[in-house]
């Protein structure tokens, strides 16, 4: 069996999670990120999904895709072309290591600006090169085009977790 991505509804996942592992009996891993936030003028540490929308499951496309992908609140399963894409089993592993992890005190990089060419220094995307789309408002982090499940995915990430690449 293999993990793969399944794309849900805002704000669905956990209960997307809690129906493929009660129902179909299927294992399932919700990676939440816990970190400072700016609530009605009040710095809060909030929890909240690392891959918004998105979460993993293991099982096998031959026997579960239909009953996956036709369960309440699944827009889709992440697909590479006309197939679903895998997930490293590795990939999993290490994102369920760095889960466990504190949450890290921000320390800003040198000025990064949209199309600045970067590499990601922590947690599972470590080693993959990014291309800066754009500064978010909340100056803890950015958003990213990476190379991930072998097509372009968006994400959003600490600046901590970014060096810029020297192209000289």
């Amino acid at each position: 069996m293999n993990w793969h991505c399944i794309h849900t509804k805002p704000r669905k996942e956990q209960q997307v999670a809690r129906y493929l592992n009660e129902r179909l009996g299927l294992e399932t891993y919700f990676p939440l990120l816990k970190r400072q936030k700016t609530v009605r003028r009040v710095r809060r540490l909030v929890t909240g999904p690392l891959f918004p929308r998105y979460l993993f499951s293991q099982f096998e496309v031959s026997t579960s895709y239909r009953a996956v992908r036709y369960c309440p609140d699944v827009l889709d399963i992440v697909s590479a072309g006309d197939r679903p894409a895998i997930v490293s089993t590795a990939l999993i592993e290490e994102l369920k290591a760095w889960a466990g992890d504190a949450v890290n005190l921000i320390t800003l990089q040198p000025d990064l600006s949209p199309g600045d060419r970067v590499e990601i220094t922590e947690g599972p995307m470590r080693g993959l090169p990014a291309v800066i789309l754009h500064i978010k408002n909340d100056s803890e982090r950015v958003a990213v085009l990476l190379s991930f499940l072998e097509s372009t995915a968006k994400m959003i990430i600490k600046r901590s977790q970014l060096a810029p690449i020297d192209e000289s």
